[in-house]
């Protein structure tokens, strides 16, 4: 059986706990993984076949389930590229997201951090997303190209009306793309992964055995990732934005304590008899 495929069947966990141990897969030397060290990690596993990760105190079978989880597909047992690997989520989606928090000075300078941000992450939600029911190659490229499209103008539409109507409110200049943008990272990952909850996806038993394709099961997989996206970049993007409004009203160095200078006044002083040049 797929190692990763018997890792989820026997651990049985509920959302929180599958939460916490993705989030466990964003170690960023997961992306430079060598397939060699991969390869003898998957090996380990397969000889191993009765462990489970919870009870393991063998630190190289731990390490093993760490490898094998973040860099291997388990529907496909196929390596994830490097870039779409859990562990790239953050460091390639960490700058297009600050940049399309900030304020906005015209349209075209929202343009490429919207576009780039739904791009990756739509390709990365299909890229990772479940393998196990039939699909062509042109739908996952027309679905694609879809969602990113969409995506990026439901993104780039409310601060259009931010530009045109001049709303310079904290609630449509902080409060709302924030919001905005969380809603649309779960509503990427519906769409990019539609076509599972349609067409449902592999049901196993205990043993790793299929038993059917369930849109169920299917509908549940995507309902769950596109919370747990939600939580991810909704809480991205709330938090700095609170740390940078309160910093805001109470700054560390208030404007009032703050003296302006004015160069030319200090070239000379007669009193002192101190040439200012000396101090430049």
């Amino acid at each position: 059986m797929e190692p990763n495929v018997r890792f989820w069947i026997t651990e049985r966990q509920s959302f929180i706990q599958r939460f916490l141990q993705w989030t466990e897969l964003l170690d960023p030397t997961n992306l430079v993984l060598s397939i060699e060290k991969i390869e003898k990690s998957r090996q380990l596993l397969l000889t191993n076949e009765d462990v489970s990760r919870g009870d393991l105190e063998d630190k190289r079978i731990q390490e093993a389930w760490k490898r094998s989880l973040s860099t291997v597909h388990p529907d496909n047992s196929r390596l994830i590229p490097g870039p779409f690997r859990p562990a790239a989520l953050l460091p390639f989606t960490a700058p297009t997201l600050f940049l399309s928090m900030l304020p906005v000075k015209n349209l075209k300078s929202m343009i490429l951090p919207q576009a780039s941000f739904y791009t990756y992450g739509t390709v990365f939600n299909i890229v990772n997303g479940n393998a196990s029911y039939d699909r062509h190659a042109y739908e996952g490229l027309l679905l694609g190209a879809g969602v990113i499209v969409s995506s990026t103008f439901l993104g780039l539409f409310p601060r259009l009306l931010q530009v045109r109507l001049s709303m310079n409110s904290i609630l449509s200049r902080n409060v709302i793309p924030v919001i905005i943008l969380a809603q649309l990272s779960g509503m990427n990952v519906i769409a990019s992964r539609s076509l599972e909850p349609m067409r449902g996806i592999e049901v196993m038993d205990k043993e790793g055995n299929v038993i059917g394709y369930s849109r169920k099961a299917g509908t549940k997989a995507v309902k769950d990732t596109a919370t747990s996206r939600v939580v991810l970049f909704g809480t991205s993007a709330f938090i700095p934005e609170v740390f940078a409004y309160f910093f805001l009203q109470d700054p560390v160095f208030p404007a009032e304590s703050m003296v302006i200078v004015d160069p030319e006044a200090f070239l000379y002083c007669p009193r002192h008899g101190i040439d200012g040049a000396s101090f430049l």
